[in-house]
């Protein structure tokens, strides 16, 4: 069985680029968390945020329905519609998380 594990942090995204750019921590921290806003604010508005060769990220609005208790399937909830957001890794990330052999780096 494949051990987990941990999960990276923020953070940890902070200090390693700080560390490979020998830049302050605080420096790198403000401009991770105004990239985080910015994502999050286009995403707010509807629009898809892209990322050549690293990914999109997508509003998909889901319709309500209703949902079930597995354990009671007589009680039913409605579930409202609600917007999610989806990710689609790009065509190097996908490379890359499988192991296989890729030619260019993601940047």
């Amino acid at each position: 069985m494949k051990t987990k594990r941990p999960n990276m942090q923020k953070r940890q995204l902070v200090e390693r680029i700080a560390a490979e750019t020998d830049l302050p921590q605080h420096d790198v921290m403000a401009v991770v968390q105004k990239t985080l806003d910015h994502i999050v604010d286009a995403l707010a508005e509807g629009r898809d945020v892209e990322f050549r060769e690293f990914g999109i990220f997508r509003v998909v609005q889901r319709q309500a329905r209703i949902g079930r208790n597995p354990n009671k399937p007589e009680d039913t909830v409605m579930i409202p519609a609600h917007a999610h957001v989806r990710f689609k890794p790009g065509r190097l990330m996908k490379q890359r998380v499988s192991g296989a052999v890729v030619t260019k780096p993601i940047r």
